[in-house]
């Protein structure tokens, strides 16, 4: 009997990408917190995950660049699409939206996500393996 992989890991692959990505968008708001006028930008994990599994893609979500000198990862205008500004708490007066504490908190929880990802792909990947050698 063939083994799919699809099914075997379901979709902690995918979901490990996008918490990459996410990773990435807040890591840059965390880095832009002094910029005036800069927009604090995040996607939503899950509305971005269900519409890649409504279109019937099944593979990680790709990005590409149209040139060698562009910027690869969130500069990408598919991607930049996805995200979504946020509304502050509290006003700046210099019209940056970032509140540094909720990012940071934001990017915690992301990252735990991340973790339990990857050790739940880690644990089906280790009985894969013992299903192969018949253990």
């Amino acid at each position: 009997m063939a083994i799919s992989f699809d099914k075997a890991i379901g979709l902690h692959d995918d979901a490990m990408l996008l918490r990459a990505r996410r990773a990435e968008v807040l890591s840059n708001n965390i880095a832009n917190a002094d910029t005036p006028n800069y927009k604090a930008r995040d996607l939503d994990f899950q509305a971005v995950l269900q519409d890649e599994f409504k279109k019937g893609i099944q593979q990680p979500l790709e990005l590409t660049r149209t040139a060698g000198a562009h910027v690869y990862g969130i500069a990408e205008p598919a991607f930049a699409s996805d995200l979504m500004y946020r509304i502050p708490r509290q006003a700046s007066v210099d019209g940056n939206t970032v509140e540094v504490q909720e990012e940071m908190g934001r990017y915690t929880k992301n990252a735990m996500d991340y973790q339990a990802s990857f050790g739940f792909l880690d644990r089906k990947f280790k009985g894969l393996n013992t299903a192969i050698k018949g253990e």
